[in-house]
């Protein structure tokens, strides 16, 4: 009998629609309900994305899993609930959202209680109709670079880890152990087993700081073994998260999906090369683009990946390329009362850590040694978010102030990255505007990390801040902000509630609950 081994991941549902993801132990068919799939194999791994369509609206139903007819989940011993499908109602103007970032797992105790898996045990016990209708991870879902003492054990069972990557993951194999480890937690497993769930990755699912500079870029590839773990991290990162990103049509319409699952070979070669490409910088683009969009009634998920899309060769630096801003651009237009921006990485910092980053940002283009040592710092101190990312920075702040303006109730920018939580409010006409971090899911940050946070929006240090921007020339910010929540510490998830035009923001820690913070 061929093993489940990791899933059912539940990932994209509509009101018609969803997709089911599950690891498997070897080939098989794979069946939910009366919908089918062949797994596809990468480096000897297996995997299925089972897609369901012609649901019925606004229903909830529970599922099974089999493979090659065996019955496989759910488990027989679980006292969970039953794993199920619950389509989006046309027109219903209530929806639930829960967010966060940045999850080691639960080996790690003296990071103190998983809100993910804390969340899970509370919505067990809820009633059907106080579920979300999505859970959106945004960044850090594995830890490449600093692994668990178990993972470290197992890395050098299979070669030595005195050698370079040392007790870092170095290929596509070993991603997927911490992927099994990062979602095989019972409680974690049924959540996702019954809350779609979107991604998207941040720097630690690569390496800490990827991506913060050229620099940064040409230190990494003058290692010999960087290739092979962007490639791992790459291809892993198709195959665990971003395929559930996509909806039916988009699958339908993916040249490297539909090759992969049509296959019937190992795609290891094919991926490897997609990944190769996705890398590669050339004309001010990336080779492929992983921001998506989704759509739930009344509001519009934006995702941007803000991590692998970044232009920084040729005296160049945004977040992302230009044909990918424009399509993200186009795509915060239409109908929908809230539009949520999803970017690992906060839009609206601490005042004074904004205008920092943007100092910075412009002392690393000066020659000599300035340049040298600004360098060095921005990756000491990972100024590497949008302030640091200047013009970027402008552009969103350019398309929100555009959006916010044209009348939906509101706009909400989600984001992790930082580890710790906060609520800020932008000072822009028409619909109100937020920044909402929520940091860690299962991490921690040094104590004098608190201080600074907290530090970042005291006025003497912003103006001092800002001071400094002005005398090497960097234009003032096109907007103003202020905390209106926070900074919260400690492990934690945030729920985003709509009642038609209405939205609510609620950080949930484990410990306790936080106060709602009305975002009107």
């Amino acid at each position: 009998m061929t093993e489940l081994l990791l899933g059912p991941l539940l990932r994209h549902v509509d009101a018609t629609s969803a997709t089911i993801w599950v690891e498997t132990g070897g080939p098989c068919e794979v069946l939910v309900g009366e919908a089918k799939a062949r797994t596809f194999e990468v480096s000897g791994h297996h995997y299925a994305l089972v897609v369901l369509t012609g649901l019925e609206p606004g229903r909830s139903r529970p599922y099974e899993v089999r493979l090659d007819g065996e019955l496989v989940w759910p488990e027989p011993d679980s006292d969970l609930p039953p794993s199920r499908i619950r389509t989006l109602t046309p027109g219903d103007p209530r929806f639930r959202l829960v967010f966060g970032s940045c999850r080691k797992p639960r080996e790690q105790d003296a990071l103190g209680p998983d809100a993910l898996a804390a969340y899970a045990h509370r919505m067990a016990r809820l009633d059907e109709a106080e579920w979300p209708e999505s859970l959106l991870l945004l960044g850090d879902q594995v830890y490449a670079d600093e692994t668990t003492d178990a993972t470290q054990d197992w890395l050098a069972s299979r070669r030595d880890t005195s050698q370079p990557p040392g007790t870092e993951v170095a290929d596509f194999e070993e991603y997927c152990h911490l992927y099994f480890e990062a979602w095989c937690e019972p409680a974690v497993r049924w959540l996702l087993s019954t809350v779609p769930t979107s991604m998207i990755f941040d720097d630690h699912d690569v390496r800490d700081d990827w991506n913060t500079s050229q620099a940064w870029r040409e230190q990494m590839t003058q290692t010999p073994w960087w290739p092979e773990r962007i490639r791992g991290a790459l291809v892993s990162y198709w195959v665990y998260q971003h395929l559930g990103n996509l909806g039916p049509r988009e699958l339908a319409e993916d040249d490297v999906y539909q090759r992969v699952s049509t296959s019937g070979t190992d795609n290891a070669e094919l991926l490897r090369e997609f990944a190769d490409q996705a890398d590669r910088e050339a004309d001010g683009a990336k080779g492929t683009r992983w921001s998506y969009r989704r759509d739930f009634g009344p509001v519009r998920l934006l995702v941007i990946d803000s991590r692998a899309g970044r232009i920084l060769g040729g005296g160049e630096r945004s977040m992302v390329g230009e044909a990918e801003f424009r399509w993200i651009e186009e795509q915060a237009t239409g109908e929908f009362d809230h539009l949520l921006i999803g970017t690992s990485l906060p839009w609206l910092m601490p005042t004074a850590l904004a205008a920092a980053q943007s100092v910075n940002e412009r002392l690393c283009t000066r020659p000599g040694l300035v340049g040298r040592v600004s360098e060095w710092f921005r990756q000491f101190a990972d100024l590497e978010h949008w302030p640091a990312f200047r013009e970027s920075f402008d552009r969103l702040t350019r398309l929100i102030a555009r959006v916010a303006d044209a009348g939906p109730a509101s706009v909400n920018v989600l984001s992790g990255d930082v580890h710790h939580a906060y609520a800020a409010r932008a000072d822009l006409p028409g619909a109100p505007v937020h920044q909402l971090t929520c940091s860690p899911v299962h991490n921690t940050v040094p104590w004098y990390m608190n201080r600074l946070f907290r530090a970042g929006w005291a006025r003497g240090l912003t103006r001092l801040s800002e001071g400094l921007a002005r005398r090497v020339g960097v234009p003032p910010a096109p907007l103003t902000w202020s905390c209106v929540s926070g900074p919260h510490f400690g492990n934690a998830v945030m729920t985003f509630d709509v009642d038609g035009r209405t939205a609510t923001a609620t950080l949930l820690q484990p410990e306790r609950d936080g106060a709602p913070i009305p975002l009107t």
